[in-house]
């Protein structure tokens, strides 16, 4: 049953992860630079801001870079409180200029420190002793910025607090995976192997008709289960099925004869 629901998935991958995919999705936003910076923080905006209708989120991801002349390297590097008014006003859902204000100074100090986000990455990841070094990356940034206030901080996913990570792994998959049409890997100190899937209730709602996950609550277990799950299926690249995953709901493809 497991190998013939692999063939399945796998299947499944080639037909969403394909080029048009780029166009409707936030990861748009990382294909638009050639620069590593700019497409690491565009990524970046671009995954933390990924709730809501993917029409939205392309259009506000829009919306901020354009605010930061499409050069969000430069404009990371040269902010302060006289550019503020570039991103005054600006506003996704619960997401305000002042949370983008606490992010970019976040951002800011980081390349300083670290060269760029990649390297911040790589840092949580070898201090860690998590079971994911994902969710160390809250209080990581925020010791960067420890005055930011507490509504910023609902913005990045806290792990240590049992959060699925979806938006930090969704990064972290454009960011990492190599060989893709989609994903850039863009990164090389962390590998493929280190990813875990994104998390959402799409994915969610699959693998519980699946059979592959069994927890009821959307929450980090749950995302441990399933990961355990598809390392079995891919241990070189398990974050790949979120393609299958997620575009067996987008698509309608049936499942019912792999249905627990």
């Amino acid at each position: 049953m497991n190998s013939d629901l692999q063939i399945f998935l796998d299947d499944v991958i080639k037909q969403v992860e394909v080029p048009e995919y780029i166009h409707s999705d936030p990861v748009q936003f990382m294909h638009a630079f050639e620069e590593k910076a700019d497409r690491e923080i565009a990524g970046f905006f671009a995954a933390i801001m990924a709730w809501g209708h993917r029409t939205i989120v392309n259009n506000k991801v829009a919306e901020l870079l354009e605010r930061m002349n499409h050069q969000p390297a430069k404009f990371i590097q040269d902010f302060d409180d006289s550019t503020f008014a570039a991103i005054s006003g600006f506003k996704h859902r619960t997401f305000k200029d002042e949370d983008v204000y606490w992010l970019i100074s976040g951002l800011q100090r980081i390349y300083k420190t670290h060269g760029d986000l990649e390297a911040f990455w790589t840092f949580i990841k070898e201090k860690s002793t998590s079971s994911h070094f994902v969710q160390d990356f809250h209080h990581a940034f925020f010791d960067v910025i420890p005055d930011a206030p507490s509504r910023t901080r609902k913005h990045i996913a806290n792990g240590q607090k049992k959060s699925s990570c979806k938006r930090l792994l969704l990064f972290l998959r454009w960011a990492v995976r190599q060989n893709s049409c989609v994903d850039l890997g863009i990164y090389h100190h962390i590998k493929p192997s280190d990813l875990i899937i994104p998390f959402d209730v799409h994915v969610a709602r699959v693998a519980r008709k699946l059979g592959l996950i069994q927890r009821p609550q959307d929450d980090w277990q749950a995302v441990m289960e399933l990961h355990s799950e598809l390392v079995n299926f891919d241990p070189n690249d398990p974050s790949k099925y979120d393609y299958a995953l997620f575009g067996i709901g987008v698509k309608g493809i049936p499942i019912d004869d792999f249905m627990i």
